[in-house]
């Protein structure tokens, strides 16, 4: 199952829709969910690095230079009420938006509009929230997708500037971990096993995305998301009424 997890997140580093937030889930299959997520964290980074490599000259530096500022500050907001907010209610809320986020975008007339341009207002808001819920819950890309898939970026780009964002995130990410005592020191040796595999999966995901038709591909990301919100929805409302 780690393996099969490792692999999913190589895969999401090379570009491949939301299958990152398969990981995590998979490995709550067979360990504590916090145990899962200080024992892929490692391994997220270091397909990260496969990543960059990959995307090192494709990515939005208009998204980016707003999105890298409002992601630290959910990481620390997420922090500082880690005793306070259920973490059940948060992913309930978030796939709740996600949910009706991409369902709008599949039962819409399709319209040709134009892209939007990369707003401080709006990014700053997702992004926050963004960095917020990839610390509590590992699930960022539902409200990063709310904010970059209507800027209609092309299907390169998009998965660059997907990388080089949660690449930065992640490591922001290892303090708290390690002062919540969620990084396992113990697990370093099974993390390092890991990266092989997420490190393979990185540039098969790059050449899946590189042959991929553009529609094809944010068709997939749009279901990918609706898939992945309504997990979410399923997770919070059993989070919420477990004893």
């Amino acid at each position: 199952m780690a393996i099969v997890a490792a692999v999913c997140v190589g895969l999401g580093k090379g570009g491949v829709p939301v299958i990152t937030a398969l990981a995590v889930p998979l490995m709550s299959l067979v360990m504590s969910p916090i145990v899962a997520a200080g024992l892929l964290l490692p391994v997220f980074i270091a397909a990260d690095v496969f990543g960059l490599i990959a995307y090192r000259k494709s990515f939005s530096r208009d998204v980016l230079k707003i999105v890298m500022v409002a992601m630290p500050l959910g990481v620390l907001i997420g922090y500082l009420t880690v005793d306070y907010v259920s973490d059940a209610m948060v992913v309930l809320i978030l796939g709740l938006i996600g949910a009706i986020f991409a369902l709008s975008l599949m039962l819409r007339k399709p319209v040709e509009t134009p892209p939007r341009p990369a707003r401080w207002g709006s990014g700053l808001f997702w992004g926050t929230i963004t960095g917020f819920t990839s610390f509590v819950s590992h699930s960022g890309s539902v409200p990063y997708q709310i904010y970059v898939l209507p800027l209609k970026l092309e299907k390169i780009i998009f998965a660059g500037t997907v990388t080089v964002a949660f690449a930065y995130i992640n490591i922001i990410k290892l303090v708290p971990y390690y002062l919540l005592g969620q990084l396992n020191l113990a697990n370093m040796k099974t993390a390092a096993i890991l990266m092989i595999p997420a490190a393979v999966s990185v540039f098969a995901g790059v050449w899946l995305i590189r042959v991929m038709p553009e529609k094809l591909f944010f068709r997939i990301i749009v279901w990918a998301l609706l898939a992945l919100s309504l997990k979410l929805l399923y997770d919070g409302i059993m989070g919420l009424y477990a004893p």
